[in-house]
């Protein structure tokens, strides 16, 4: 089941107002971090971003959605540094990532609508689309820069190159997560310097197909 995710315009054909949308979901956030999610509710989001209740539901279906587009904002400011090798460069974006997740807005929303998502698998699906799917963006710029400096070995066959990215990706999404808000362990850079050469161990022979 593919998530909806909000229209670019407004009932009418009006275009949608990037300035509204962003109010709604900082309020969103914030007020995660103030009443967690069991309290949250649309009408406290319409109240504090300044916004009618209606503007919300013709946005978004319901808290799920909305609180998920307020994460993946978050994670949509993820920009992979280019510091001059692979290994710099997943060093900072991991710096990056592991900054994010220690703000509260963070570790509340993600928190909560995974934990949601275990008993929903329409949010489930919305997270995967709206969150996993959109920063594998960064992965597939960051091989695609090393395969251009002589880094990384080219991967011809698209099937290995799509496996090596979701490889990729959960390994480092997952060990940071973990990381920072399972073991509740800062990733700091002498974790990040530790990390990225364990990872490196493994990219090296990346391009070898799956069994």
């Amino acid at each position: 089941m593919q998530s909806r995710t909000p229209a670019s315009r407004a009932p009418g054909g009006r275009p949608r107002s990037a300035a509204a949308d962003a109010a709604i979901l900082a309020a969103t956030r914030e007020a995660l971090v103030d009443l967690g999610w069991s309290k949250l509710t649309l009408g406290e989001v319409a109240a504090r971003a300044g916004v009618a209740k209606t503007t919300l539901y013709r946005r978004w279906a319901g808290k799920n959605e909305l609180v998920v587009d307020a994460v993946a904002a978050l994670f949509d400011e993820l920009r992979l540094p280019d510091r001059g090798s692979l290994a710099a460069d997943i060093e900072g974006v991991v710096l990056e990532f592991a900054a994010i997740l220690a703000r509260p807005e963070a570790k509340s929303g993600l928190m909560a609508v995974i934990a949601e998502s275990t008993r929903d698998d329409a949010l489930r699906e919305r997270i995967r689309a709206s969150i996993v799917d959109r920063q594998k963006r960064l992965v597939l710029e960051g091989r695609a820069r090393a395969q251009t400096r002589g880094e990384l070995p080219p991967e011809p066959n698209p099937s290995t190159a799509t496996h090596t990215t979701d490889l990729i990706f959960d390994v480092v999404a997952g060990a940071v997560v973990h990381r920072t808000l399972v073991s509740a362990q800062p990733a700091d850079e002498q974790w990040v310097r530790d990390f990225t050469r364990l990872l490196l161990l493994g990219l090296r022979g990346s391009a070898e197909p799956p069994p």
